[in-house]
């Protein structure tokens, strides 16, 4: 506990909540197709690409797939206290994962600019 002090600057890193198989307004935020006027298009991705040129999908396009559980760094988070008899440290800010995960804790390798 001797190594972090209250008012340092710590990077916490961890798991993020898995949400299973989320399409692509979940995952990407998009917006979704006309309602009305006999479209059939309502939370359909629309086009995911050009015609016969290039003839196939560009790597990387946002489409629907696993959402979370994957491991995710939260940077330039600070101490609040430092409880030893309880043996915790209480972080201010938003910490990856669910309740009662493992998180690792490491100082800070980067302040950024303050203001």
């Amino acid at each position: 506990m001797d190594l972090f002090q209250p008012g340092q600057r710590i990077d916490v890193a961890g798991t993020s909540i898995g949400r299973g198989f989320a399409g692509f307004q979940r995952r990407h935020n998009f917006g979704r197709g006309p309602m009305g006027h006999g479209s059939k298009n309502h939370r359909q991705p629309g086009s995911i690409g050009a015609g016969t040129t290039p003839g196939r999908v560009y790597p990387g396009k946002r489409m629907a797939g696993q959402m979370g559980n994957h491991r995710v760094t939260i940077k330039d988070l600070s101490i609040f206290r430092i409880d030893p008899e309880r043996n915790l440290i209480l972080i201010r800010g938003s910490v990856p994962g669910k309740p009662g995960a493992l998180v690792s804790v490491t100082p800070a390798k980067f302040v950024g600019a303050q203001g």
